[in-house]
């Protein structure tokens, strides 16, 4: 049997496959590489995981996640697993961007990007990634993403850059005040994920002219400062995997159509791709 996760800072997908029969989907806490121990990861997994596992024999694991910037914090990873599923035979562990792009493209060339939290882009060759552009997170990079959304819409709030109804509205959605945000994204952890807590507000009011500028400018950066670094960017589908680009996709499009660049696949979450993926590898 084959397990593969999915595995964000938040929570992890696991889905066990016998052949390309789904046998059982579990979600666990979330887990990143770079962030815990590898003694916390396996007793994560012991507790976690195990119980709903043990009566299967898992013969090989696919684990893509969040912090795999190199083998030796990939390493941790293939150790904790090892430690709680002896039987497994073959462990490969690897970044959410092969996961995108496994997920988006198969085992074909193109370009694959996640927009969700944060967001990133990669030439993928059908078999490996072979160039990405940084994303630099949220304060230097990660156009397109919900974090840098939330950044951009907290920004003309604060600053009455909206119109005086829009304003009103997100501090009566919210109940925050310019303190308790400068706070947050200052002085407290995880400043990205507060912000993109504001994306949803992007969404819901997308046909106002001055918030569908806001999205429209930064998936329109994402493309320039990202995607149009690829030397083959207008020859191969540029595909999206995260519920920011599924859930604005006409304004993606519109982005993309307007820098000349062919959208192909986009999806939620990668698992059901990266199912067929390995289902027909096995």
């Amino acid at each position: 049997m084959i397990l593969i996760a999915d595995c964000g800072s938040t929570k992890i997908d696991w889905c066990l496959l016998n052949g390309n029969e789904k046998v059982a989907q579990i979600f666990t806490t979330g887990m990143n590489a770079l962030m815990m121990t590898e003694e916390e990861m396996t007793a994560t997994i012991k507790e976690e995981l195990v119980p709903h596992i043990s009566s299967y024999q898992v013969d090989e694991i696919y684990y893509y996640g969040a912090g795999i910037l190199n083998d030796e914090v990939g390493s941790h990873v293939v150790n904790a697993l090892k430690a709680n599923i002896p039987s497994a035979s073959k462990i490969e562990v690897a970044s959410d961007l092969l996961a995108a792009a496994r997920a988006l493209c198969g085992r074909k060339p193109g370009i694959a990007c996640i927009m969700g939290t944060g967001s990133n882009s990669c030439y993928y060759d059908g078999e490996k990634v072979v160039e990405n552009v940084s994303p630099l997170g949220y304060i230097l990079g990660d156009e397109g993403s919900g974090a840098v959304l939330g950044k951009l819409l907290v920004g003309d709030v604060l600053k009455k850059q909206l119109p005086e109804h829009l304003c009103q509205k997100f501090y009566d959605e919210y109940k925050v005040d310019r303190m308790t945000i400068i706070d947050r994204v200052y002085r407290k952890p995880a400043g990205n994920r507060f912000l993109a807590q504001f994306a949803p507000f992007l969404e819901k009011n997308i046909e106002e002219p001055s918030i569908h500028r806001i999205v429209l400018r930064s998936f329109t950066d994402f493309f320039i400062r990202n995607v149009e670094s690829y030397s083959n960017y207008k020859e191969l589908p540029c595909n999206f995997v995260g519920s920011i680009a599924f859930l604005q996709k006409a304004t993606l499009m519109e982005a993309a159509k307007s820098q000349g660049i062919t959208i192909g696949t986009i999806i939620q979450a990668p698992m059901e791709g990266l199912i067929k993926y390995h289902s027909e590898q096995a």
